[in-house]
């Protein structure tokens, strides 16, 4: 088996700025400041004051980590641009994880997993044999679809687990997702120790279209 890489790990999806640095197979520092805005100027400064923590440089880094939804629309392209940025210009492969997998890591079988989305609606994405089955989608967690989840094993998993696995006749397991930088990490040590060195460019995970809408006046003509 390889040895654990030194892994920088970072998330901006929701209202905070969360860092963590893995080496040797260990949490070696960890950083999360709530903030509902500027991410974009405190991420940066962070992970080198994470690094510095560790007597650590950007060069002793073997991959990047960074959560890539769902959650706010800015914040994920923070995190995402920011993620790709450093991995080009470290040359570094970087693992895109996503919440959903973030709460699937606290169950070995078949799940539908369940996360809090804006206006009091849900995320949901089934998966079998840790793998997704079928998009994601945002659902009323007061009435859920019941073409959600079917088969025997099956289980709701995640913060609003209690609130959507009942009504569909599922056991719920609640968990939640903080400390989501070092769960990133791990997931992503895991994933880079068997193998996936070369993951593809992350990508931000949006579930529902952005909320901004076109400008209806034509732009002038040049």
């Amino acid at each position: 088996m390889p040895d654990a890489p030194t892994l920088l790990a970072f998330d901006t999806s929701a209202a905070h700025c969360a860092a963590a640095l893995r080496s040797g197979g260990s949490l070696v520092a960890l950083a999360q400041e709530d903030m509902a805005r500027g991410q974009a100027e405190r991420l940066i400064p962070m992970l080198e004051e994470l690094l510095s923590q560790a007597g650590l440089c950007w060069g002793d880094l073997d991959a990047l980590a960074v959560g890539i939804g769902p959650g706010n629309f800015t914040g994920l392209r923070v995190g995402v641009a920011a993620a790709r940025g450093l991995a080009l210009g470290l040359d570094r492969p970087c693992h895109g994880v996503s919440s959903f997998d973030v709460a699937l890591s606290a169950t070995s079988g078949d799940a539908l997993v369940c996360l809090p989305a804006p206006r009091d609606m849900a995320h949901v994405r089934a998966y079998r044999d840790g793998a997704p089955d079928g998009p994601a989608r945002l659902i009323d967690p007061s009435d859920p679809p019941g073409d959600l989840a079917t088969g025997a094993g099956m289980q709701a998993v995640g913060p609003l687990a209690l609130h959507v696995g009942p009504a569909l006749g599922l056991p719920a397991l609640e968990t939640d997702l903080d400390a989501i930088a070092p769960r990133i990490c791990e997931i992503a040590e895991r994933r880079h120790m068997g193998g996936d060195t070369a993951p593809e460019r992350p990508a931000p995970l949006y579930v529902r279209p952005p909320d901004a809408a076109p400008a209806r006046a034509q732009p002038p003509v040049a």
